[in-house]
């Protein structure tokens, strides 16, 4: 089989043509990424010194509609999967275009590309956040795979556009689609902007971790790999045109993440600073994730808490991969009282 995937360079993404490859050798990949800020090449290092052939790099925006027909038919692409996203809410709020660039008109023009080039299959990964959020005190209540969108952010209606652009090319076009919607995926190779590497980075750096007041809002956890892990099973045994939740139904605070950092980290509690909320930040996110497990029999294999502690470990392992990246960050964490390039958690 060939594949496009798309965000390649990214977190999930590099996450997935590893995965990929180690579980489909005999496939291959073109790993295709713009490279933005939080794009790094180097990440698949490892792969193309391991996969060689079976897999090449090609920089490019899911835009260009025209270079990415190109790409697919040289290719002969059977499969696209795509991770390209803009995905930080805090520099969602700063430059609210720039995700409806990346997210939505992306997306369309990605859509516009497997038309023309009659690819077997586009798969799109999307978020929880597109439904908005759900009350803290209400444990029974999740969102199903027929909730109502309800962004909240210009992330969460950027991504929710998207969705709405790969539905409509199914539906109008017949273009062979399947999404997910999956929880907040953890694991190695993320950007230190997201909580668990910031958190994690900072404290090892003996820096103030910069914690919302309201710091008991929850969010579900997921490894990327057992996402990647869902992905697969969608491919080779989901239904086309169908949308599945991926998560493990496991809900923790940033009171709680921050005290696994401190943790497993051996640092104080005297690191944690408390600040403002930012503007649109949900209470919580939790995806009923019967119709994966019941159709296709995937369940996660990663235990949340562990694979959590383990992250933080690689983090505090792999200093040469990060500390790098801090530079790029588009965004000062810090209040967002007075200072409209503040924290996002």
């Amino acid at each position: 089989m060939n594949l496009l995937v798309t965000g390649a360079a990214g977190f999930i993404g590099s996450n997935f043509v590893r995965y990929w490859l180690d579980v489909h050798p005999g496939d291959h990949v073109v790993a295709f990424d713009l490279l933005t800020y939080a794009g790094n090449r180097s990440t698949l290092d490892d792969v193309f010194a391991a996969y060689g052939d079976h897999v090449t790099f090609r920089q490019g925006d899911i835009g260009n509609t025209d270079h990415v027909e190109e790409l697919l038919r040289n290719n002969k692409t059977d499969v696209i999967v795509n991770f390209a996203a803009e995905s930080h809410n805090s520099l969602a709020l700063l430059d609210p275009a720039r995700f409806m660039r990346t997210n939505a008109l992306g997306t369309q023009g990605l859509c516009e590309a497997a038309r023309r080039a009659g690819v077997a299959r586009l798969h799109h990964v999307s978020t929880c956040e597109v439904y908005g959020d759900l009350p803290l005190d209400d444990d029974a209540v999740a969102f199903t795979e027929e909730s109502p969108y309800q962004p909240r952010t210009p992330y969460n209606a950027a991504k929710a556009a998207g969705d709405h652009a790969v539905r409509a090319y199914h539906e109008t076009f017949g273009v062979p689609i399947s999404i997910t919607n999956c929880a907040n995926n953890y694991g190695p190779f993320q950007f230190p902007e997201k909580v668990i590497p910031l958190f994690a980075t900072l404290a090892l750096d003996d820096q103030p971790l910069t914690m919302y007041e309201s710091n008991n809002n929850r969010r579900e956890w997921i490894h990327a790999v057992d996402h990647c892990r869902a992905i697969d099973l969608v491919l080779n045994k989901g239904k086309v045109g169908e949308t599945y939740h991926v998560g493990t139904g496991d809900e923790l605070s940033v009171r709680q993440i921050t005290d696994l950092v401190l943790t497993e980290l051996g640092k104080p509690e005297s690191l944690v600073k408390i600040v403002p909320d930012r503007p649109g930040h949900d209470r919580r996110y939790l995806l009923n994730t019967a119709k994966i497990r019941r159709e296709l029999g995937w369940a996660p294999q990663v235990p949340t808490e562990q694979g959590i502690r383990d992250t933080i470990r690689w983090y505090a392992e792999n200093r040469a991969w990060w500390e790098p990246l801090r530079k790029r960050a588009p965004v000062v964490e810090s209040s967002w009282q007075g200072d409209p390039a503040g924290a996002s958690r």
